[in-house]
C-alpha cells in the first residue's frame, strides 16, 4: 500500500528520484500512464495487471473505448536506475505539466505524480467533511 507525500525535482532529461519508501513496494518494472485530474498514475506490475483486467470488462461503448485508449495510449513500462531515478517519457511529462517541482503522492494501490502547481490548485480539502459524509452510502463511516 502506498501512502505519503514527497517533494522532488525533475531534471532536464526527465529523470526523477523515486521516493525510497515507494521503491520498496514497486516491482522491478512498473507502469506509468496518464492519470485523472491532471496527474500521472504509477502502478506496480501486479496492480497494473489488475487495472487492465478491469478495463477489459468495460462494455463496448464509445465512452468505454475512450477510457481504455486514454489509459493505454501513453502507458509505458519504467524501472528505477542505480541512483534511484526513473525516466518519465516526454509525452507524459508534457501532459502532466511536469517541469521542475514534482509531488509524489501514495494513494493505496498506486502512486500519483503531480506538478507542484497542479497539486496546489487541485488539492484543497475545504470540503472534505462533506465528501466524507457522502461516503456513508458506500459503507464507509468515519
Amino acid at each position: 500500500m502506498f501512502m505519503g507525500e514527497y517533494n522532488h525535482s525533475i531534471d532536464i532529461k526527465g529523470r526523477i528520484i523515486v521516493p525510497a519508501k515507494f521503491r520498496e513496494d514497486l516491482s522491478e518494472e512498473f507502469v506509468i500512464t496518464l492519470g485523472l485530474d491532471g496527474c500521472l498514475f504509477l502502478y506496480p506490475e501486479n496492480e497494473w495487471k489488475e487495472f487492465i483486467s478491469n478495463l477489459k470488462t468495460l462494455p463496448g461503448t464509445k465512452e468505454a473505448r475512450q477510457l481504455q485508449r486514454y489509459f493505454m495510449a501513453g502507458a509505458a513500462t519504467c524501472e528505477v536506475d542505480k541512483q534511484g531515478r526513473m525516466l518519465i517519457p516526454a509525452l507524459l511529462r508534457e501532459k502532466a505539466d511536469l517541469e521542475k517541482d514534482v509531488i509524489f503522492v501514495g494513494v493505496l494501490n498506486k502512486i500519483e505524480i503531480w506538478s507542484k502547481k497542479r497539486w496546489d490548485d487541485n488539492n484543497n480539502y475545504d470540503n472534505v467533511d462533506d465528501i466524507a459524509e457522502h461516503m456513508s452510502s458506500y459503507g464507509i463511516n468515519f
